[in-house]
């Protein structure tokens, strides 16, 4: 492991191959045989199912329960939202037949021409149609309202440009999928998701986010208003982190589903939808990720600390180590030991590309001295504490680098926060790789292309709703400003 650390590019150099090589080095993910599929590694699937447990803590916490839909959805199906299936139509990856048969020359297996399906099967890009023709079964009165479920899955959407955990034509995730007697109801449920994601980002990930409605241009296919959380990585990029949906009833009308309320009259329902991928392990990784490897924040490491005897081969050292390793589990820390025959060079330098938040080294002078030094993985810092106090000082140490990693995060976030009120200035602090400027705009989708364009792909990454605006002028053709904005190249 330390040769390989060697070999880690440093950010500086080239940041996309650093991000590249950490993902492997870090042992969280691989390319499969399966082109634009990843093989999520045991570390980092251990990462994922910290985010799905404390996640799923939260959405239960606000009223869901889980539920599990197909993975194949009838092409049809897909057809009866037309915005809906124009949005994911050139991503969809299609099922035709059902056999398979051996070759007569002997070759290997070929498809079964005579087992072709009648209605070819879409493998899902996302839920909402097979779950609205599950949905009209469920609803018939007021009574049956609000339904509030949510999914664990995989989805496909067969991209072309592919990057581990950033974007793979198959990936992990949730989505929530609610409907509510009123519109009122609904939106207010979209707003609360939103912010579900936003404290999971901060509480758990140490990741401050920027919150806001995305334009008509950018939201997502079908829905009446998108909402997003957006993170700024180290390079500047912006990385949409998590979404929440207001349909409206849409997807309700195209499957012909209203309800009788409390006066035996036919409504509408009304829908949301909500998600986080496998993606945000990519945040995780390039917001609080340096030149030696992942910097995992413990409220969402799998490991809180690992114990590293010094001098292991001396008497009495094992056996201490274990001891303490003991009574950290007892005291309820996620930690383990290394015992292994490698040096403690290569076994610290392990821990540091892993990310483990803390380190404790004990060795012969330590257990003289009735003490250990913990060392932190954020700032390297050593921190001597009696063995007497370490159950309670390790905690006090773990929360004070969740709390530093979030302000350390939260001050390069502000620190790469600009606006602009001309063009000039905004392809100037693009061409700087600032990563958000806030400026206004008129509204017209043109206008929000032509910026794009001339900044070399920066986009509107939300709108501004609780702010007053910089200029009274568009920032592209100088007509009156409907919305502010933040503006970003992303991932």
């Amino acid at each position: 492991m330390a040769v390989e650390l060697k070999e880690l590019t440093k950010r500086s150099e080239n940041y996309s191959q650093w991000y590249n090589d950490l993902v492997v080095k870090a042992d969280l993910a691989e390319q499969s045989p399966v082109r634009g599929c990843m093989v999520i590694k045991p570390y980092g699937y251990a990462i994922w199912e910290k985010m799905q447990r404390q996640l799923d803590d939260m959405f239960k916490e606000t009223g869901h329960v889980n539920a599990y839909f197909p993975l194949l959805i009838p092409k049809s199906y897909l057809s009866r939202e037309a915005e809906h299936v124009e949005g994911f139509a050139k991503e969809c990856a299609v099922v035709t037949h059902y056999r398979l048969k051996n070759a007569e020359d002997g070759s290997g297996v070929i498809v079964d021409p005579a087992a072709k399906l009648e209605e070819e099967l879409i493998i899902r890009p996302t839920s909402e149609t097979i779950i609205w023709s599950t949905y009209k079964n469920w609803i018939n009165s007021y009574r049956d309202l609000p339904i509030l479920c949510n999914q664990w899955a995989n989805v496909m959407r067969w991209e072309m440009r592919t990057r581990l955990f950033l974007r793979t034509a198959e990936f992990l995730w949730q989505e929530g999928h609610t409907v509510h007697a009123t519109e009122e109801d609904a939106e207010a449920r979209t707003q609360q998701m939103l912010n579900v994601y936003a404290d999971f980002c901060e509480q758990v990930l140490a990741i401050p986010v920027i919150k806001g409605r995305k334009t008509d241009k950018e939201k997502f296919a079908g829905a009446i208003a998108t909402y997003t959380i957006e993170a700024l990585m180290h390079d500047g990029k912006a990385l949409q982190s998590a979404t929440s949906h207001f349909f409206g009833s849409g997807f309700p009308e195209a499957f012909g589903i209203q309800y009788i309320d409390k006066d035996n009259q036919l409504k509408n329902v009304y829908e949301t939808s909500w998600g986080l991928s496998t993606r945000s392990i990519g945040a995780l990784i390039m917001v609080h990720g340096d030149d030696d490897g992942l910097v995992i924040p413990p409220h969402l490491a799998p490991v809180e600390c690992r114990v590293i005897p010094i001098a292991q081969h001396k008497e009495g050292v094992l056996e201490k180590a274990n001891e303490l390793l003991d009574e950290l589990k007892k005291a309820g820390y996620r930690v383990k030991i290394d015992d292994s025959e490698k040096s403690p060079g290569w076994k610290f330098s392990e821990q540091e590309i892993l990310g483990i938040p803390t380190r404790i080294e004990i060795g012969p002078k330590d257990i003289e001295n009735n003490q250990v030094v913990v060392v932190r993985r954020d700032t390297r810092e050593k921190i001597v504490v009696s063995l007497d106090e370490i159950t309670t000082k390790l905690r006090e140490i773990l929360e004070t680098i969740q709390q530093d990693m979030y302000n350390k995060a939260e001050e390069f976030l502000k620190a790469h926060i600009d606006t602009a009120v001309t063009m000039d200035e905004m392809k100037e602090k693009f061409a700087a790789n600032r990563g958000f400027v806030k400026a206004c705009w008129c509204g017209d989708p043109e206008c929000e292309g032509e910026v794009k364009y001339q900044t070399g792909g920066a986009a509107t990454r939300c709108l501004i709703e609780d702010e007053e605006f910089i200029s009274d002028k568009c920032i592209y053709c100088g007509k009156p400003a409907k919305h502010m904005a933040y503006w970003g190249k992303s991932y």
